[in-house]
């Protein structure tokens, strides 16, 4: 959410960052509705002090036993009840629309994200591990002959329709051990706090951190009002709503695994086929609550973290910063990692690190205490992927198949695996 003071004082600033989203004429927009709403509200203040006196006056002809001046200003002070009552119900109408617009609107990009309109614009900034060139053609995760006994589609389709998997034996295995090697990383090395949070949260947690109101089709919604979270970004940056916290404590830096939900609503055709884009799945994320001077050292520490997993797997990949017309809604600026997958014979996204300036942080109504003294600021917001995993479970099937379809398994993760080394290409763990 924007600042409207921010927004009054420098327009042009503001416009001219909205225009690299391909946005236009929402700054006039804003500024109409909030002078608007300005004036009601100064038009209720000078209605009121305008019948504090008309009810002074009541009382001072009564008390002359001047009827007539006391029925005008009786039937005076009720005009302007009247009147006040207006004022401030189409002040409040106003207000309302002032901060929808305002809750709609994307995060304004740092100047160093890379103008363009879509994932072609955006710009590489560096590469790890070289793929590898093997003497036959690479098959895709779900086409692997030790992968296939334990990745069915067919019952979870019968479970739950299209975009849902059941993992059975050896790849469940794989998979979980995916993510207790990531959370372990990530506590042992990285200094983070693991977290467990529910998966279903309130409306007002969306809101928070940006899913609502304008991506609400992308989640699900019981029918009791509550939101599965699409991310764990949504329970971890809310940890902090509502409070005020001091400077002394940040940054706050936490990690969580859990299930995420996503209706994938704008993706229709896209990857049908794998694992690669479900409805339901698992992330490791990561989540940090700074301030603003350390913000965007954190996101670089964040990215860095991300990076760690990727190479302690063996995976190679490439690292870009998102252009301003493929960044999402609430980052000023997004690093994504991207691992290679032979059986595309591309990168494919694995994780996003962003950073949300005060963005999340004012929507939250989410403060720290500057420990030089001043007045309350809002906390500024990382969040990140560390990483999805189900898509690293793809890479690291992809990535180690042999010829013969079994698969040779990272080294990291022998030991949560019973020091198995391999996926055989029956399907069991050797």
């Amino acid at each position: 959410m924007h600042d409207i003071r921010a927004i009054r004082d420098n327009p042009d600033a503001f416009e001219a960052a909205l225009n690299r989203r391909g946005l236009t004429g929402l700054t006039a927009q804003i500024l109409s509705l909030d002078e608007a709403r300005r004036a009601r509200i100064a038009a209720a203040e000078t209605a009121q002090a305008a019948q504090n006196k008309a009810s002074k006056d009541v009382g001072a002809a009564k008390a002359r036993g001047d009827d007539a001046e006391f029925e005008r200003l009786r039937a005076l002070v009720a005009q302007t009840k009247a009147d006040i009552a207006r004022q401030q119900a189409e002040a409040a109408d106003l207000d309302g629309q002032l901060r929808d617009l305002l809750l709609g609107i994307p995060n304004l990009p740092l100047p160093q994200v890379p103008d363009g309109r879509d994932e072609d614009d955006n710009v590489e900034l560096r590469r790890w591990g070289t793929p590898a060139t093997p003497d036959f053609t690479p098959r895709e995760h779900f086409e692997i002959a030790g992968v296939i006994p334990g990745m069915d589609f067919q019952t979870g389709a019968k479970l739950s329709g299209s975009r849902f998997v059941v993992l059975k034996g050896a790849v469940a295995r794989i998979h979980r051990a995916l993510a207790q090697f990531m959370l372990d990383l990530h506590v042992d090395q990285h200094g983070l706090e693991e977290t467990w949070t529910p998966v279903l949260v309130l409306e007002d947690m969306m809101l928070g951190t940006g899913q609502l109101p304008k991506f609400g089709e992308d989640s699900y919604k019981t029918r009791e009002g509550y939101w599965l979270i699409p991310t764990a970004e949504v329970t971890l940056t809310n940890t902090v709503h509502g409070d005020l916290l001091d400077q002394t404590a940040l940054p706050r830096r936490m990690v969580a695994h859990s299930q995420c939900f996503r209706s994938e609503a704008g993706s229709a055709g896209r990857d049908t086929t794998g694992m690669l884009r479900q409805h339901q799945f698992e992330k490791v994320e990561m989540v940090s609550i700074t301030d603003a001077e350390t913000g965007l050292a954190e996101h670089d520490r964040m990215t860095r973290c991300a990076e760690a997993v990727l190479e302690a797997l063996e995976l190679p990949y490439r690292t870009i910063v998102l252009c301003t017309g493929d960044m999402g809604a609430g980052a000023r600026i997004t690093h994504d990692l991207e691992v290679w997958l032979p059986g595309q014979n591309r990168y494919r996204e694995i994780s996003s690190v962003s950073y949300c300036g005060d963005y999340q942080g004012r929507r939250m109504n989410a403060r720290y205490r500057p420990t030089g003294g001043g007045k309350p600021e809002f906390v500024h917001t990382l969040n990140g992927s560390g990483l999805a995993v189900g898509r690293a479970l793809i890479a690291v099937l992809e990535n180690g198949q042999q010829a013969d379809g079994s698969v040779t398994l990272p080294a990291v993760l022998h030991r949560y695996l019973g020091g198995a080394t391999r996926l055989t290409a029956e399907g069991a763990l050797d």
